[in-house]
């Protein structure tokens, strides 16, 4: 008898669902991960200023800037070959950021204090967006309040 047994024809369906599922997943939008490192790389850095101020005593303040964006207030370091108190670019062109919570503020306070009030920035870049919020105990991450829009 010539022909397919019922085996075979499930083996290479299994096989295209899991090419088919590989694709996808490498084939995820670029610029919406692009958005999550330039979040996650923000927040790490939130979190270095946060403990630099602490060890400090004086609070640090970041602000976006045309191009990127910069922390005022953090000490410079020779021992090290970055610093927070360089002025520092997006990854990726174009990205830009607001500060939403405190409402009306347009900076970020990282004080010394170990409880401060809740904070969020949002990140913008080519119609897509990602909140980062801290609720002024924990450090910064995503906030999946906020979908990004499409």
């Amino acid at each position: 008898m010539n022909g397919f047994t019922l085996l075979e024809l499930m083996v290479v369906v299994a096989l295209v669902a899991l090419v088919s599922a590989g694709v996808s997943f490498s084939l995820r939008d670029g610029q919406a991960q692009q958005l999550e490192r330039e979040a996650l790389r923000l927040a790490s850095l939130f979190d270095i200023a946060r403990a630099q101020s602490r060890t400090s005593g004086v609070p640090i303040v970041w602000r976006a800037t045309a191009e990127g964006f910069e922390f005022l207030g953090a000490t410079p370091r020779s021992d090290r070959t970055e610093s927070l108190a360089e002025p520092r670019a997006w990854l990726a062109a174009g990205t830009q950021a607001y500060v939403t919570d405190p409402a009306g503020a347009r900076e970020l306070v990282l004080g010394p204090e170990p409880l401060g009030p809740p904070q969020r920035v949002l990140l913008r870049l080519e119609g897509r967006q990602l909140a980062l919020a801290s609720n002024g105990q924990r450090g910064f991450a995503p906030d999946g309040s906020d979908a990004a829009s499409r």
